[in-house]
């Protein structure tokens, strides 16, 4: 069953969402050009930072978009400043992998969860963020090859960092919930201006695709979920 906007409610969950996403692609554009520098290689260094850029060109789209819609983009990032900045900085990598593990999985629930959320928006809003969420496709690509290759190298990695990629998810979780006690209008686009009873029913298949998705992710790195 698809959940339908209700109105006034759009206006308000437009700002949040468009604000919380381009708060991540900017943060993540630094973290990815933090990470080129513990790359063991030039050319990898040199991918990183081209996907760093496209990380950035993505918060250009989302600031544009809000301007748009008559929200100021500054006001609509400024809310999700702490439980990102706390989030990033509870899972700071160890290393080249951990970092690539970090923006593989964490990234991925979070661009799961986003598209759940645009699905009930008007089609502008979702076709903007599935785009964004696309244009990941080449840095997911590039992350999985590399893990992929070094747990071959060394097949001990692969328990390393399978519990690093949990605490990566316990700790997005963690965030996650917090930012939806704080920020009523996103978690009314999962279970609607009723309340919490209103659809428990959808909610429940929200989180088990993106469960499923996660999955799916750790599966592709060749770790144990």
């Amino acid at each position: 069953m698809t959940q339908e906007p209700l109105a006034p409610e759009p206006a308000d969950a437009v700002g949040e969402l468009l604000g919380v996403i381009a708060y991540a692609e900017l943060v993540a554009f630094e973290r990815l050009a933090s990470y080129s520098g513990l790359a063991p290689s030039l050319t990898d260094k040199a991918a990183l930072a081209e996907l760093a850029v496209a990380e950035f060109h993505n918060c250009e789209r989302l600031v544009d978009a809000l301007a748009e819609r008559g929200i100021d983009p500054e006001l609509a990032m400024q809310s999700f400043i702490r439980p990102l900045d706390e989030f990033h900085a509870k899972t700071a990598p160890g290393d080249w992998l951990e970092g690539l593990v970090k923006a593989y999985v964490g990234d991925g629930l979070a661009y799961d969860f986003y598209g759940e959320l645009a699905k009930v928006l008007d089609p502008a809003t979702h076709e903007l963020v599935t785009e964004i969420v696309s244009s990941t496709e080449e840095a997911a690509a590039f992350v999985v090859d590399r893990v992929r290759s070094a747990i071959d190298a060394d097949p001990k990695l692969g328990g390393r960092l399978a519990l690093w990629a949990r605490r990566i998810v316990g700790e997005a979780l963690v965030q996650a919930q917090r930012v939806a006690a704080d920020r009523e209008a996103l978690t009314e686009l999962l279970v609607g201006q009723g309340g919490v009873g209103a659809d428990l029913a959808e909610l429940g298949r929200v989180f088990n695709r993106i469960l499923e998705n996660h999955n799916d992710r750790m599966k592709a790195l060749g770790l144990a979920s």
